[in-house]
């Protein structure tokens, strides 16, 4: 479903069946010209309906109209926006998803929505637009591939969105932007909803190698090449495991030549069962998204690529699947890391934050980055910390931190920034090698695992996103159907724009 940007000039709509109209109002009410054109053809119809519904204008709030044959719409769908002060241009991609929504609960095949007017916080000629029209494809995304029946009331019927406006000029060359991190997140979602016998180290390294068609630099290191580079910690996660483990690099080269390049680094767990540290059978099938980091990274490198970001960037993603076969890593092993500090492995189920040793270590070595952020579903304890609202933010920079925050509430990816200190660190000191991958205890367990990371980050400013409570939800969002999020994509995505400027 690609939106249109009609002008309102030249907008005559022709009566068809499945047309519908989408209007957007605040909480005071307030039609639109256009709208209130429509208000009058209807004889009044819609200035009725919403002087005496409970409809208030409320953010998300939707109802809507069937439409007389006076006008060329069979049904008329109204979203609120809220208070105009409290505007946003989320709110614009929020009153996208809904009026999807709805139309497909209401079996609308086509919406044509009427945006003359875009209350709120100023925005750029079209953003309002384009916005909502990116709302509208985020919120149509589904995952469907494997069904062989569906009932004909679970099919989605909106073929086609068109805002009407008068910015459409301004609309459609703001889209394509949009259109390049619509790419990168839809991307993400598929790969971290596949099931593990479809995304596993190699077949996901081999969806990584397909950015190459658009000009990714693509290096893919195979478990061999990675032993000659003393990758304990990386290997030994997978080597109960009949896949073979992989380390993907890909290189975005949009930027002066030379210049140092931003780094991402994605835990890429494609199935974790804990290994000997087995987990419970409950729930285990939602480990198919513990590589929902190295997913994040590869959607960002795709949206780089398609929207020819003008800046160096390498997205580094380990991936491994974590088994307890007959030659799977023990409790009690102690493993070599790249960088040659020994880690005594007490947990099998820590697992994510070896992957990420080797990875962070080999891309701060080998690409002396400007920064580097990681991303890694890698605690339960985030959740209990944060639940499904934040991502636990960890780093050794205040600058880049509090970047990142701040974008987080652009975006609507949110994080929240926890603490790191010796008192911390010293818990995970081992008594027979340099470290240990758990804490002395439970206390504190998001912490110590950032802790672990920073040990193999050295002096390059970087921050640790443990994004296991964001990266996948049980509810749907205003933009966002339950299931994969890709959430990191469009924050880190904005991120990189700043660097840009």
């Amino acid at each position: 479903m690609k939106p249109e940007f009609l002008s309102t000039a030249a907008y005559k709509p022709k009566a068809s069946k499945g047309l519908a109209v989408g209007i957007l109002v605040t909480d005071a009410l307030k039609l639109s010209s256009l709208a209130g054109k429509l208000d009058k053809e209807t004889g009044g119809l819609i200035s009725r309906a919403l002087s005496e519904a409970k409809f208030k204008g409320k953010a998300g709030q939707v109802t809507h109209l069937f439409a007389p044959a006076t006008v060329p719409y069979g049904q008329i769908v109204i979203v609120g926006l809220g208070e105009e002060k409290k505007i946003t241009p989320l709110s614009y991609e929020a009153a996208g998803g809904a009026l999807v929504a709805k139309a497909n609960g209401l079996g609308i095949k086509k919406l044509d929505v009427l945006l003359d007017t875009a209350p709120g916080k100023k925005l750029a000629k079209g953003e309002a637009a384009a916005r909502l029209a990116f709302g509208a494809e985020l919120k149509a995304y589904r995952f469907d591939k494997y069904f062989t029946k569906q009932k004909e009331e679970d099919k989605p019927t909106l073929a086609s969105v068109s805002v009407v406006t008068p910015e459409a000029a301004e609309a459609k060359k703001l889209y394509p932007a949009f259109e390049a991190l619509r790419e990168g997140v839809f991307l993400t979602r598929n790969v971290v909803t596949e099931p593990a016998n479809v995304i596993h180290p190699e077949s996901l390294a081999a969806e990584c190698k397909k950015l190459e068609a658009d000009g990714v630099k693509v290096t893919i290191l195979g478990e061999a090449q990675m032993k000659k580079l003393g990758m304990g910690a990386l290997l030994g996660v997978g080597q109960g495991s009949a896949f073979e483990s992989q380390l993907v690099i890909m290189e975005w080269n949009g930027g002066k030549k030379g210049e140092a390049p931003l780094a991402f680094v994605g835990k890429g767990v494609c199935f974790d069962t804990g290994g000997i540290s087995i987990k419970p059978a409950g729930g285990m099938e939602e480990m198919k998204w513990d590589m929902g980091g190295a997913g994040t990274v590869l959607g960002l490198m795709k949206t780089l690529a398609g929207r020819k970001a003008k800046i160096n960037a390498v997205g580094v993603a380990g991936l491994v699947e974590n088994m307890p076969g007959h030659e799977a890593q023990r409790p009690g092993d102690v493993v070599t890391s790249m960088s040659g500090q020994t880690i005594e492995v007490l947990n099998t189920d820590a697992e994510g934050r070896l992957v990420l040793a080797d990875a962070l270590w080999y891309t701060k070595e080998k690409y002396k980055p400007k920064f580097m952020i990681d991303l890694a579903t890698l605690t339960g304890a985030i959740i209990i910390s944060l639940g499904k609202e934040y991502a636990g933010l960890f780093s050794n920079d205040d600058k880049l931190a509090e970047k990142l925050m701040k974008l987080g509430e652009v975006t609507g990816e949110k994080t929240w920034r926890l603490p790191l200190g010796d008192a911390y660190d010293k818990q995970i000191n081992s008594q027979i090698a340099d470290m240990q991958n758990i804490g002395k205890d439970r206390e504190a367990g998001s912490i110590t695992a950032a802790q672990f990371l920073q040990r193999f980050v050295g002096d390059v400013p970087w921050v640790h996103l443990d994004i296991a409570g964001t990266a996948w939800s049980k509810a749907d969002t205003p933009t966002v159907p339950k299931g994969a999020t890709a959430f990191g994509v469009r924050l880190l995505n904005e991120l990189v724009s700043e660097y840009e400027k």
